[in-house]
């Protein structure tokens, strides 16, 4: 059983991502899609509207075939540590045939370009981009600024689903898979559009209007029975704060992206509160997805040295949601995987720097079940 990966967090699953479903499913070839999905918390730091099982739920019965989790080290991290965990996982299941994503452009060829041109930066894109940073402008302008004078487009490098295409295909020739990328184009929204449209919204414009009516037209209707009765957790802040003054420079210093005295700014003004805390850490050089996620990783002890630990050892497979009517066939297949399959919050198959990491997704997800006041067991779901 070959097939075709997507890479994800669905937070909240809607029609834009029903439809990569449908064109990894018509386009690849393969016989099922394999998602690989982030845990209760994403990449920028931000705590899910679902657990990890009832969003896995929600792609099964919107086609695909089976989710398996992206460990919470990588799926909490910048972009390049969280394509590279992915490719990871996805390249030690040899049934992994093909990559389908979202992207503003769908040109394949530009894709892998783009990757060759990044893949190892030069001195002088590294001059160029922090040149930019220290004269103060942004980062992602900085980074384009960076990539055009080494040759690349800056306004294809420009547009967020762009730049994970990009770090996917770098991390699938770092690690010499044999995966073919599948540029899939957007349709509907930009990825950042905050305004709500017909019917391809992006998520963060739902997650923004979640009482508008509109919401209802933009998501598969089991997703919206679920997301209507869904209350948006107020602790999430004040619980970030409240780890934040629990630790220690040492460890903050630790996480990705916090560096260059930014761990003692944060913990200066930790007694902000969380909303005015964010205001006041954010500028052109630190972005406020960043400082949500080095919140988010400190919660979780999220830590690089353990990260690259992980990304340098075997680790394993852990499906959260299969399809009930090919089951068998979806587990035999990952089965066949380098990792070890791990379906139970309990296991004696890992060790060592597996089981470490195994750890952190438990904390990630006992944190989750805390701060929605619910008891989900961590058990993988049939659908």
């Amino acid at each position: 059983m070959n097939f075709c990966a997507i890479i994800c967090e669905f937070n909240p699953f809607h029609n834009g991502h029903k439809y990569i479903l449908e064109q990894a499913r018509r386009l690849s070839g393969c016989d099922g899609v394999l998602c690989i999905m982030s845990g209760s918390f994403t990449q920028r730091g931000e705590a899910c509207v679902f657990d990890k099982y009832t969003r896995a739920r929600h792609a099964v019965l919107s086609g695909a075939d089976c989710v398996i989790q992206l460990p919470a080290p990588f799926a909490v991290a910048p972009a390049e540590i969280f394509a590279s965990g992915a490719i990871k996982i996805l390249s030690a299941i040899p049934q992994v045939k093909k990559l389908a994503f979202g992207c503003e452009d769908g040109d394949k060829q530009l894709f892998i370009n783009s990757a060759e041109l990044l893949i190892d930066e030069s001195e002088k894109f590294k001059t160029t981009l922090y040149g930019g940073l220290d004269s103060g402008e942004s980062y992602v302008k900085s980074y384009a600024e960076a990539f055009e004078k080494c040759g690349g487009d800056d306004d294809f490098i420009g547009k967020p689903n762009n730049i994970l295409g990009i770090e996917y295909t770098k991390a699938i020739l770092r690690a010499a898979a044999d995966i073919e990328i599948m540029p899939v184009k957007r349709v509907g929204s930009f990825f950042n559009e905050k305004n709500l449209q017909e019917n391809f919204s992006s998520a963060q414009a739902i997650r923004l209007n979640p009482h508008s009516p509109t919401v209802k037209d933009n998501m598969p209707a089991y997703v919206y029975e679920d997301f209507k009765n869904c209350k948006q957790d107020q602790r999430y802040g004040n619980f970030l704060t409240d780890c934040l003054f629990k630790a220690n420079t040492r460890n903050l210093k630790r996480i990705y992206g916090c560096n260059e005295g930014l761990e003692n700014r944060l913990k200066n003004i930790v007694n902000y509160g969380y909303e005015k805390l964010l205001n006041e850490a954010t500028t052109k050089r630190y972005s406020a997805s960043r400082i949500r996620r080095i919140l988010c990783a400190n919660a979780l002890e999220l830590y690089v040295d353990d990260c690259r630990k992980f990304m340098d050892s075997p680790l394993y497979i852990r499906p959260l949601a299969v399809k009930k009517d090919n089951a068998d066939a979806v587990l035999s297949a990952l089965s066949q995987s380098r990792y070890p399959l791990v379906t139970a919050p309990h296991t004696d198959k890992l060790s060592g720097a597996a089981l470490e990491c195994f750890e952190k997704d438990k904390l990630e997800f006992l944190t989750a079940n805390y701060l929605a006041g619910t008891t989900v067991n961590d058990y993988m779901i049939t659908v």
